[in-house]
């Protein structure tokens, strides 16, 4: 008698019936897609009765995940941008020289009046003595300041500054251990803020990674234009909280040593003369969001701040009632009120001309943080849908072949074992594209490839067991014997077959990028779907089969 528990047949039955009901959205793909975006305008807020029209064209209780669509396929923009890692070396000799300043004030009798030269190289502190006898002493001073460069599992490293004595003149560089570590810390962390910025825009798998040292590749499906998404990536977005000195007209207004001439972005031709040290700054935000002024109705941008940019925020507001302060955003003044009295809630507003649009554009910068450094766009174009459409219908055709190809081969060679063969295959490709909905994949040419390989592999377990049962009715065993033989003897050869597959597709994923990956993607869960659809689907319908037509002899 075929044998098959109970508790295999309920697990087929639900992952059958799962397949089709999360691989459905996708026969509606565009419907879903309006849906959800209409959905997420609602919720933030949007009165359109179209809106509401489209949220409603597809059931909010149905699953509504679908395979995303890939540059390639979709269309969208992309963009190779490079990042100014040199700045950032500039800014850390910039923040040493407060301290190496104090440094030698307290070495003022042994090393002399010293000042510090204005040269064009950024890479480098220049200091000059006026007494070069003091030049080593000097020297030595400096080198205390200089911090160990991580080193990851090996502990701290090297330290990350070398002084040099050039007759009266103290050069202060980087090592080239610390640039190497502080190029790692800024692509790292472009590559995050860059991707969150992405994020908050409800982009679906955005292509983002580094190419060679100091590049970065970034390719957005479904967008209308590069612009879009360079207004997004392209602004530092460093905010800072700035005490106001003066306003003048005059751009060549002369500044104190503490103090920074900064224009106005709401006024061109005004300029503020700011405090250099910052009250707070960007990094102390937890949340940004637009909204609208109670009292004029005009689009503004509601800020918090940690507890400690908080306590900050509000001991520098409560020492200043009166005085006006400026919101520094990419060093422009985009607003400058007069402390009315103490901020210690944590929050504020920041208003300005902005729009609706443009008021959501500066919280999503806020949110996602400050780029580290400048970027530079190298390459920008946008892909047109019309390679997409024509890549897509290319990959309906090649699949559609090859699926009535193998449904075919499968009913010729083995009858109605074929036939259950071509419904597992069926409920194999369902479950395929269920998985890569849920886990939010995106589908690019060569994942259509690897499903279009899935497809031609599917069958080769049901061969291998159909083959070998086969094999046992031939030696005049009974149906049932023959059957429950075939499938416990080609189970190992299945195994085999597909585990060295699936180790391919694994190392692909692993060492690949970009399509590369997706491939590995899709052939990988089509491994598994396709084993599980072999051993165990068309097993339950062979099982069911028996059951009721208890045939004496095979015909396979």
């Amino acid at each position: 008698m075929l044998q098959f528990q109970t508790w295999k047949s309920a697990l087929v039955i639900l992952a059958c019936l799962a397949a089709v009901v999360f691989s459905a959205p996708n026969l509606f793909h565009s419907t879903v897609q309006r849906a959800e975006t209409a959905r997420e305008a609602l919720a933030a807020g949007a009165e359109d009765p179209g809106l509401e029209a489209a949220a409603s064209a597809w059931p909010d209780w149905l699953p509504s995940d679908v395979i995303a669509l890939g540059l390639d396929l979709q269309g969208g923009a992309h963009l190779l941008v490079e990042v100014a890692v040199e700045d950032v070396h500039a800014e850390r000799l910039e923040a040493l020289w407060p301290e190496a300043r104090q440094a030698l004030r307290d070495l003022r009798d042994q090393v002399g009046p010293f000042r510090r030269l204005e040269r064009n190289d950024p890479a480098t502190l220049t200091i000059r003595l006026e007494d070069p006898a003091g030049a080593e002493i000097a020297a030595e001073a400096l080198r205390e300041l200089a911090q160990p460069v991580a080193g990851g599992l090996l502990g701290p490293g090297g330290p990350d500054l070398e002084v040099s004595v050039e007759g009266r003149d103290i050069a202060v560089r980087l090592t080239e251990a610390a640039r190497e570590a502080i190029d790692e810390r800024t692509m790292a962390q472009s590559l995050e803020i860059i991707r969150r910025r992405i994020d908050e825009t409800g982009t679906r798998e955005p292509t983002i990674q580094r190419q060679g040292e100091d590049r970065i590749l970034v390719q957005v499906p479904g967008v209308g234009s590069a612009e879009e998404v360079l207004s997004l990536i392209g602004r530092t977005a460093k905010l800072t909280f700035h005490l106001v000195e003066s306003a003048t007209g005059d751009a060549d207004t002369r500044t104190g040593p503490n103090e920074i001439l900064v224009p106005s972005a709401e006024e061109p031709g005004r300029f503020y003369v700011l405090e250099r040290r910052a009250l707070v700054t960007g990094d102390r935000l937890t949340d940004a969001q637009p909204g609208f002024d109670p009292q004029t109705g005009e689009p503004v941008v509601n800020f918090r701040f940690d507890a400690a940019g908080a306590r900050r925020f509000g001991d520098v507001t409560s020492r200043n009632v009166g005085r006006p302060f400026a919101v520094v955003l990419d060093e422009e003044v985009i607003t400058a009120p007069t402390i009315r009295e103490a901020i210690t809630g944590g929050s504020g507003q920041i208003s300005g001309s902005f729009t609706v649009e443009s008021a959501q554009e500066l919280a999503i910068l806020l949110r996602a943080g400050a780029l580290p450094a400048e970027i530079t766009v190298l390459e920008q174009r946008t892909v047109g849908p019309d390679l997409g459409a024509d890549s897509i219908a290319a990959g309906e055709t090649a699949i559609a072949v090859a699926f009535l190809a193998v449904l075919v081969f499968m009913f010729a060679s083995y009858g109605l074992f074929g036939l259950f063969a071509n419904f597992a295959l069926i409920l194999n490709v369902c479950m395929l594209m269920a998985l890569l909905s849920v886990i939010g994949a995106t589908l690019t040419l060569p994942g259509i490839a690897g499903i279009v390989l899935t497809i031609g592999m599917a069958v080769d377990a049901n061969v291998l067991i159909f083959e070998r049962i086969r094999e046992e009715a031939k030696r005049a065993k009974g149906a049932a014997r023959a059957i429950e033989t075939g499938y416990e003897r080609a189970f190992s050869a299945i195994v085999d077959a597909n585990v060295t597959t699936f180790l391919a597709a694994t190392i692909l994923f692993s060492m690949g990028s970009g399509p590369v990956r997706g491939f590995a993607v899709t052939l990988g869960l089509g491994i598994l779907t396709s084993v599980f659809s072999a051993t165990m689907v068309t097993r339950f319908f062979v099982a069911q089969w028996f059951a009721r037509a208890r045939p004496k002899t095979l015909v396979v």
